[in-house]
C-alpha cells in the first residue's frame, strides 16, 4: 500500500473521486470524509467492539472536512491488477471476507436515519449495513489472504446479496468476452469463478438462483451512477468513461448479462460449483 512520501505524509493511491486526496500519517489515513462520516464512525467502532478486525476504525474527529482512519498494513491490488489478485485463491478468500463482513454486520446497529449515499445502495433496501465497493482497490491482503475491506464512501443499508452481486462484478470480474479481452482478462471464465465465488461465501440456494438477476440489477445502478458523473462534467469519469469504450461497452456487457442469464443460472444450481 506503499505511495510516495513527502513531508506532509504518504500518498496513498485513491479511487477516481479520491486520487491524491489520501494521505498516511503513521498509524492513520486522512481522507475526505463521506457525508455519512459520523454515523459509519459509530458503526465501525462498533464493529470492532464486537470483534471484527476486518475494518478501519476511526482515529479521532472529522476535521476540516477530512477523517482520520486507522492504517491497515497490507497489500492491495491495483491496476495493472497482479496475478496473485486474479487467481481463484484470491477469489474465494474475498467471498469468505465479504461473508465475515456481513455476519459482524448483521450483530451491529446502525443509524437507519443517517443519510446513507444512495449511488450503490440497494434499491430494495435490506436489513443491514453493506459495502457496495469491495473493488479491488478496496480489499487488504495479507499472507495471500483476504483481511480487512477499506474505504466506505457508499455503505448503505441493503442485502446481502446486493452485496454480493456488486463484489462479484469486480473480482470474477463479470465483463462480456470482449471487454475481458481489452482488459487482458479473457482467461478469467465468469461462469466457473462465478460458482467459486458463491461456493466461498456460502449462498444459500435460493440466493444462487437469483444472483444473475441481481447483477444485471446491480450493473444498471452501477451504469446509472457513471451517467450522472459524466453529464456532472467530472473530469476523471469523464476520461475512464472516453478511454474505456463509452456507452458501446455498457450496453454490450448488459445484453451479454441478459443473453447468459439462464446459463450462469444453470452453474449456480451446482452447488459444488463444478
Amino acid at each position: 500500500m506503499d505511495g510516495d512520501r513527502g513531508p506532509d505524509g504518504e500518498l496513498l493511491a485513491g479511487g477516481l473521486a479520491n486520487a491524491g486526496a489520501v494521505v498516511r500519517r503513521g498509524d492513520a489515513v486522512e481522507r475526505p470524509a463521506p457525508p455519512h462520516a459520523a454515523a459509519l464512525h459509530g458503526f465501525l467502532a462498533a464493529l470492532r467492539a464486537g470483534g471484527f478486525a476486518g475494518a478501519p476504525v476511526p482515529v479521532g474527529p472529522v476535521t476540516g472536512g477530512r477523517e482520520r482512519l486507522e492504517f491497515l498494513p497490507g497489500d492491495v491490488a491495483l491496476p495493472p491488477y497482479p496475478a496473485w489478485a486474479l487467481g481463484g485463491a484470491a477469489l474465494g478468500s474475498v467471498a469468505r471476507l465479504l461473508r465475515r463482513w456481513h455476519e459482524a454486520a448483521a450483530r451491529t446497529p446502525f443509524d437507519e436515519g443517517a443519510s446513507w449515499p444512495g449511488e450503490f445502495a440497494d434499491p430494495e433496501g435490506g436489513p443491514l449495513l453493506c459495502h457496495n465497493d469491495v473493488c479491488l482497490e478496496n480489499v487488504v491482503f495479507r499472507a495471500g489472504g483476504a483481511a480487512a475491506l477499506i474505504d466506505f464512501d457508499f455503505a448503505a443499508p441493503g442485502r446481502p446479496l446486493w452485496d454480493v452481486a456488486l463484489t462479484a462484478r469486480y473480482w470474477v470480474p463479470v465483463l462480456d468476452p470482449a471487454t475481458a479481452a481489452e482488459t487482458a482478462r479473457a482467461h478469467l471464465e465468469v461462469p466457473p469463478r462465478l460458482a467459486l465465488f458463491a461456493d466461498a461465501y456460502g449462498l444459500s440456494p435460493a440466493d444462487r438462483l437469483a444472483l444473475p438477476s441481481v447483477l444485471e440489477q446491480a450493473t444498471s445502478v452501477c451504469r446509472a451512477f457513471v451517467a450522472r458523473r459524466v453529464a456532472a462534467g467530472d473530469a476523471a469519469f469523464v476520461a475512464h468513461f472516453d478511454s474505456y469504450g463509452g456507452w458501446a461497452r455498457w450496453d454490450r456487457l448488459q445484453s451479454w448479462l441478459a443473453d447468459r442469464r439462464p446459463l450462469l443460472e444453470r452453474r449456480l444450481r451446482d452447488l459444488s460449483g463444478g
